[in-house]
């Protein structure tokens, strides 16, 4: 039987940026606004979460040489780059296979509701505040911006390149809060009340793992199996602070 799966994948979510602490700041005084003046692209890290993203990539590098991820693919987001570049530096770079920026793992786009706040978004576009309530948030599309489900067909390519290029290898994907889950839809085989059930149950917080291992004796040509999921025990074994605030905009559950 051959192999069409990377031997294992890690999900990691960036660690917490400047405009997750921005975003809970603006709903703790109940403003409309997120205060934070860069596009979403440009967010950087927070100082905490540049010591998050030191804390795992630590764990990382104390994991055998031949257990540790031998290609990094990262969305362009300048909190993920940054995440994905402080993790690498526990890497030996000269084992990495390939490190690669794609635009295909960016976060879930917001169109208009961009930096709006559940207020802001129930104030200023009430229309589409009860819109959202009523489709639910796998598909609803804001204008401008993306479903759930859009993600999910952008990753699908993602998928296709995970099995041609990394067939047999150890890939660490950093990405988002939605991209993370999104993946774990494809992978573990979801469907739209299940991906929104462990949406409701919790955020993924900032820096934590989902981990998937090739099982040959899963289905019949064998499949990922799930290992860990949001992962924390690196941080926590360092006493590094556990955050799990939402990227922008925030908006109610499903």
């Amino acid at each position: 039987m051959e192999q069409k799966w990377p031997q294992e994948i890690w999900l990691v979510r960036h660690g917490q940026s400047a405009g997750n602490v921005a975003r809970d700041l603006a709903e703790a005084a109940a403003g409309h606004r997120i205060d934070i003046a860069d596009r979403d692209v440009d967010v950087p890290l927070s100082d905490l979460g540049e010591r998050q993203s030191e804390a795992l990539g630590a764990w990382f590098a104390a994991l055998p040489p031949h257990q540790r991820p031998n290609v990094v693919l990262h969305s362009p987001y300048v909190r993920a780059t940054e995440t994905a570049n402080i993790l690498m530096q526990r890497l030996e770079r000269d084992e990495l296979l390939c490190v690669r920026s794609d635009e295909r793992l960016r976060e879930k786009e917001f169109g208009v509701l961009d930096r709006l706040t559940t207020h802001g978004i129930a104030h200023h576009f009430p229309d589409l505040y009860e819109q959202r309530h009523h489709v639910g948030k796998f598909y609803f599309r804001p204008p401008g911006g993306e479903s759930w489900c859009d993600v999910i067909l952008r990753l699908r390519s993602v998928m296709d390149t995970l099995e041609r290029d990394f067939c047999g290898e150890r890939v660490l994907i950093v990405a988002h809060q939605v991209t993370v889950n999104c993946f774990r839809y494809l992978f573990e085989h979801l469907n739209e009340a299940q991906i929104l059930d462990f949406d409701r149950a919790g955020d993924v917080p900032n820096c934590s793992v989902t981990s998937y291992e090739f099982d040959p004796n899963q289905g019949k040509r064998g499949d990922l199996a799930l290992r860990l999921v949001n992962f924390v025990a690196p941080l926590e074994a360092t006493g590094t602070p556990v955050t799990v605030a939402k990227d922008l905009p925030t908006s109610p559950k499903a």
